[in-house]
């Protein structure tokens, strides 16, 4: 059986997914708003994270991702002590470019997708993907991810790195779970959904009116 991938993030309403955990995680291009999920902390989100979380499961990383990880879980004291030590046991899969030296204990190098594609025939745990957002144009492209949740927060950020691409290929998604939280978290499951169907037979038609067919005339020329 192979093994499925399901990717998590804390996302804001208008697509953000920069830096949730702290003030210091990732503040490139001048991000000022790390810690946010924090700032709207929300113990409903702790349903989720504990399903996630709650069995046996390895880790897909990004690079990014992994640095950070790498620099506080293993290190972590007090109620987070106990998950710092199941994301240290756990085997940690990082799709990295750069050199392999990882130090993280149960660390892995991968160097494409293909190899990602390859660890799912192998035996083992359902893997996870937390944050990473760089990874899921890809993973969704090629098929390689099952299962996807959402908590969407509701907070607009305005800037800083979002999770789908410009690459990311289309497709459907399937609604499998959905809850909203009693701070308002919004916290929805899919699974993949397949192809966009055509546009229906049914559905209205577009205007030929002498004003749609100028508009028209107008994107052309690239004047509107």
């Amino acid at each position: 059986m192979n093994r499925r991938i399901t990717g998590s993030l804390f996302v804001s309403l208008d697509g953000v997914i920069q830096a949730p955990g702290g003030p210091s995680e990732d503040p490139s291009g001048g991000f000022a708003e790390g810690g946010w999920v924090f700032k709207l902390w929300d113990e409903g989100v702790n349903r989720t994270l504990g399903e996630l979380f709650g069995g046996e499961y390895d880790l897909l990383l990004g690079r990014r991702t992994y640095d950070i990880s790498a620099a506080y879980w293993p290190y972590v004291e007090g109620p987070e002590a106990g998950m710092g030590e199941a994301f240290t046991k756990a085997n940690k899969y990082v799709l990295t470019h750069g050199g392999a030296d990882l130090g993280w204990d149960n660390s892995h190098a991968l160097s494409g997708f293909d190899d990602i594609a390859a660890l799912k025939q192998t035996e083992g745990p359902d893997l996870i993907v937390q944050g990473s957002s760089t990874l899921y144009p890809e993973l969704i492209a090629k098929g390689l991810i099952d299962r996807l949740t959402l908590l969407t927060y509701p907070v607009v950020l305005g800037s800083g790195k979002r999770w789908f691409g410009a690459d990311t290929k289309v497709g459907t998604l399937k609604l499998t779970d959905h809850y909203v939280t009693d701070q308002g978290t919004v916290v929805t499951t899919y699974e993949p959904g397949g192809a966009l169907p055509p546009y229906p037979a049914e559905a209205p038609a577009p205007s030929t009116s002498a004003r749609e067919m100028a508009r028209r005339a107008r994107i052309e020329a690239g004047t509107w």
